[in-house]
């Protein structure tokens, strides 16, 4: 990967590689998971709520890796390994694995695809009537077999196993290969050996098999994921009006009837409400919309949006800021850590910050709320119906009272009184004859100024 960040921990689709397949083994109905990681690169702060970790020593291998594990194998009935890099499995295909495990009543089944270019993975060898006869590893091609490279089905490295007669095939299991690592296909001879049944279970979808050893992989799985994420919203009644031009994370939440136009990225924990319209170009990260509302060329970062209200275009709502059902931050606003009443509109160019703004008031163009005095920030509280003139400064800790008016460019260091009107301004001057004077003074300078330019500043 050339990267300083663990490669299981690289986000797919706002989800860490890991967590795809563990999220797949707690859909199929796994009662215990565990992840193998190693002694230098622990994932547990990417893992989910309940998932185990086991440390393998060394990296000797896949079934270095499972052997690991063995207490936990010996304590279970059925096991299932899925490979930490294989984000694209998923919960449906390892129940089917499952459920042609049982009914083949194996020892062992592993899930394999059928490729038209195989490459360099594990070729499965079947028998003359077709059961599975063992792995072979092609990571060296030159050692291997013609007949065995030209086998089109490989394993997926995904298997479901009996519990204890996995855990009796690890304690005998070498690696006498070319590599010196343990394979953990490499069991499935010893189980046939014991007399044990080994079954395949056929895996309709290839992109199971899809595992990133570097970023163009990365960047093909998420390709995948993101068009499964986002036909599962279209099927589910949400519009996307460009699917190559909208990027939606694993564990974004989307009602029906919500309208996501192209440029719009959601991520994280985003919630969106029935009929809302996201877009275009909009980012929404961490932030919940209520029912109704639009939000349209604009960057929102763990905001709450009210029922029907209006943001942007080109807004920034920053954390903490949070819109009561009806309201508005429109053109070039910026609201943060504040909480905006019912019907409240802050129209556009203005910033709120560290602020409570009652139901019903407007705050006019250039409005500022001047939180930070260079040690603490401050609140600004603007009452119910308040009216706040244009290019208005509200020093805090200040606060204006319900249906109290600000004249237009007001600096308001004290409170303004409910019903009362806050000005800060002397009468305006008007000075005749300014442009004139003015005028001739340009002109004159630009006399000297060519004056000086012919002589070359010589006295």
């Amino acid at each position: 990967m050339r990267s300083s960040l663990p490669k299981m921990m690289h986000p797919v689709c706002g989800r860490p590689m890991v967590a795809w397949p563990v999220a797949a083994a707690r859909d199929a109905g796994a009662g215990r998971v565990a992840v193998i990681v190693s002694p230098q690169r622990d994932l547990a702060d990417v893992l989910p709520e309940g998932i185990e970790t086991v440390v393998q020593p060394e990296p000797d291998g896949t079934g270095g890796a499972v052997r690991a594990a063995l207490p936990l194998i010996r304590d279970a009935e059925t096991v299932v390994v899925v490979p930490g890099d294989h984000p694209l499995i998923s919960g449906e295909l390892l129940g089917e694995l499952l459920a042609a495990h049982a009914e083949a009543k194996a020892a062992a089944t592993v899930m394999s695809v059928e490729l038209a270019d195989p490459g360099a993975y594990g070729r499965l060898v079947r028998t003359g009537d077709g059961e599975v006869e063992r792995i072979v590893e092609t990571k060296h091609p030159e050692n291997v077999p013609a007949e065995i490279l030209a086998i089109r089905e490989i394993s997926t490295s995904t298997f479901a196993f009996d519990g204890p007669a996995l855990a009796g095939a690890l304690e005998r299991l070498t690696n006498d290969n070319e590599a010196g690592e343990y394979y953990l296909g490499d069991v499935l001879p010893l189980l046939r050996a014991d007399g044990a049944r080994v079954a395949a279970y056929r895996c309709p979808d290839p992109a199971a098999n899809l595992g990133i050893n570097h970023r163009a992989d990365l960047a093909l799985a998420a390709t995948e994921a993101r068009r499964r994420i986002l036909e599962r919203h279209m099927l589910a009644g949400v519009t996307i009006v460009d699917p190559a031009a909208a990027w939606i994370d694993a564990q974004v939440e989307i009602e029906a009837d919500t309208t996501i136009e192209p440029g719009s990225v959601l991520r994280g924990a985003t919630r969106i409400g029935p009929g809302c319209t996201v877009g275009p170009h909009t980012t929404l990260i961490d932030s919940t919309l209520g029912a109704e509302a639009s939000v349209v060329r604009s960057h929102l970062v763990e905001a709450q949006v009210g029922e029907r209200c209006s943001v942007g275009p080109f807004a920034h709502l920053r954390p903490g800021a949070m819109l009561a059902a009806g309201a508005k931050a429109g053109t070039f606003v910026e609201i943060k850590n504040s909480n905006i009443g019912e019907n409240t509109k802050v129209p556009h160019l203005s910033y709120v910050g560290d602020a409570d703004v009652g139901d019903g008031a407007n705050v006019g163009a250039g409005t500022v709320t001047a939180n930070y005095d260079g040690f603490t920030k401050n609140r600004t509280k603007i009452g119910e119906g308040a009216r706040i003139g244009v290019d208005t400064a509200l020093v805090a800790p200040v606060e204006i009272g319900d249906g109290a008016y600000t004249g237009a460019g007001a600096v308001i260091r004290e409170d303004v009184p409910a019903g009362a009107l806050g000005v800060s301004r002397v009468d305006q001057r008007n000075i005749e004859g300014f442009a004139e004077r003015k005028n001739a003074e340009n002109v004159a300078q630009e006399t000297d100024k060519a004056e000086e330019d012919e002589t070359g500043g010589a006295a």
